[in-house]
């Protein structure tokens, strides 16, 4: 298990499509491990593979009082409601943006053993899900901005966890 250096938003791998994971071997288990700790390390409430420079479609998330959540190959089925949240990301220190996200979302994918899962959420849990896979898919929070007017520097006591 390693910390792996983040991948800053000017890279290209944060803004193009990953390629979909066809066998969970031993290479992926190192990369969800060091995923975990990566994740860890930098504070995170997920992280996905491309913020490490991994072109693969492998996320983790790991929110207060819950277990780590491991995705491979994950999409989103079901949405509902709209919320708008302030958000960050490890790869575009120090900034937050508002938001426009679902409230309520239904995610599939395997876990890290290849069992097919669903997971059904809300809150913190379905918004960090909606962070995560967009990364997967080339989408990084600020194209979700209405203006970049929105995105704004922030302060030490900013609370929400960057993902």
């Amino acid at each position: 298990m390693a910390i792996r250096p983040l991948t800053m938003m000017d890279n290209p791998v944060l803004h193009r499509k990953a390629k979909r994971v066809r066998t969970i071997d031993d290479s992926i288990q190192k990369l969800i491990d060091d995923m975990i700790d990566t994740m860890r390390d930098t504070g995170g409430a997920g992280l996905a593979a491309p913020q490490i420079g991994v072109p693969l479609q492998v996320v983790v998330i790991e929110i207060p009082d819950e277990d780590v959540v491991t995705l491979i190959n994950p999409e989103l089925v079901k949405t509902s409601g709209e919320r708008e949240m302030v958000e960050g990301c490890l790869s575009l220190p120090g900034y937050r943006g508002e938001v426009k996200r679902w409230e309520s979302v239904t995610a599939k994918g395997r876990d890290r053993s290849g069992k097919a899962i669903r997971i059904k959420a809300d809150g913190l849990l379905a918004h960090v899900l909606q962070h995560e896979i967009d990364h997967i898919n080339g989408i990084v929070y600020i194209d979700h901005l209405e203006s970049m007017d929105k995105l704004y520097k922030a302060e030490p006591t900013d609370s929400p966890e960057e993902s």
